[in-house]
């Protein structure tokens, strides 16, 4: 396994297991499953409302000595709802007690976005919050005290531009670390990944394989598939894979982690196995090439009518 490597050393595995959409249920034997397939980086948030399932999961593989604590890499996220000070420490501590840990080794403010507290997600314009009034500067430095309590390792974001980044870096004692966004060869985001490689900032790929388990009410009429890709197929052929592990190798070849969603056991080992997959020159420079651009996550729920965001201030220019 490829790792990314941090400035103290630590190694995160490039390959992971995303839990978005992992049903509460089905996620405790998938994560056991990964663990046992090899895996030992697992994605989690605590607006997936599984980390307890999660937790559960993480402390059997534990008991029974199938990984040791030290072994693994834990993500979580910080949801929207917590981004005032005073919100953060708690936040953090219930995902830890969610997934029966003692630390995480990465934290991610989830979105650059502010709801307030106790809001999942909203369900009119008085749920929102602007960052004038829970600026991402004071969301920040309660990470960092968390980083000092030993409660995390690692710092970054999730979703953010590179103008959001500099938001965080320009008061930041601790530099966010890592930015966690949509990434597929239709949306390759070369300047943003171009931006974080220049600022020591590390990048993993989530909807790696398209996102097609979205509930259809999220899905557009016309939306492309990328394992129906021309370009992809082929280069399934001449390696003898899948489509989604060509997906996930061209991930790692362009030096993002990655973290496909399945809680089928035989995806979850195929997903593994494009570790396998060595992608040659060519191959990387036809999928580069694919004329398309497409977004599969839009951010249409924090854009609505009446709420302070927009979708011009969301992404990358």
């Amino acid at each position: 396994m490829k790792h990314l490597e941090f400035k103290n050393g630590d190694q995160m595995p490039m390959i992971g297991l995303g839990t978005w959409k992992s049903d509460p249920g089905k996620v405790f034997d998938a994560v056991i499953e990964a663990i046992k397939a090899g895996y030992r980086h697992i994605d989690c948030a605590a607006i997936y409302g599984n980390e307890a399932e999660v937790g559960q999961a993480l402390e059997k593989v534990i008991a029974d000595q199938v990984v040791k604590r030290e072994d693994l890499w834990i993500t979580s996220k910080l949801w929207n709802d917590s981004h005032r000070k005073e919100h953060v420490m708690p936040a953090l501590k219930q995902t830890l007690k969610d997934l029966n840990l003692d630390y995480l080794d990465l934290y991610l403010i989830h979105w650059p976005v502010a709801l307030k507290h106790g809001t999942s997600f909203p369900k009119s314009p008085d749920d929102f919050i602007s960052l004038d009034e829970a600026p991402l500067s004071e969301t920040w430095t309660a990470l960092e005290e968390c980083a000092k309590e030993g409660l995390t390792r690692h710092l970054g974001v999730s979703n953010f531009n590179s103008e959001k980044i500099e938001e965080v870096k320009k008061n930041a004692n601790i530099q966010p670390e890592m930015n966690q966004v949509e990434l597929h060869p239709l949306l390759p985001q070369k300047r943003l990944l171009e931006y974080c490689k220049n600022n020591g900032i590390h990048v993993t790929a989530y909807s790696p394989l398209g996102s097609r388990d979205r509930p259809e009410s999220a899905k557009k009429a016309d939306e492309p598939n990328l394992f129906e890709n021309d370009t992809i197929q082929e280069i399934a052929d001449k390696h003898d894979c899948t489509a989604p592990q060509v997906l996930i190798s061209w991930a790692v070849h362009r030096g993002t982690a990655v973290i496909p969603k399945s809680t089928t056991p035989e995806h979850i080992r195929q997903n593994f196995k494009s570790i396998n997959v060595d992608l040659d020159r060519e191959d990387m420079e036809k999928i580069n090439d694919i004329d398309k651009e497409y977004r599969y996550l839009d951010g249409h729920l924090w854009t609505r009518e009446g709420s302070p965001y927009k979708e011009e201030e969301l992404w990358e220019a």
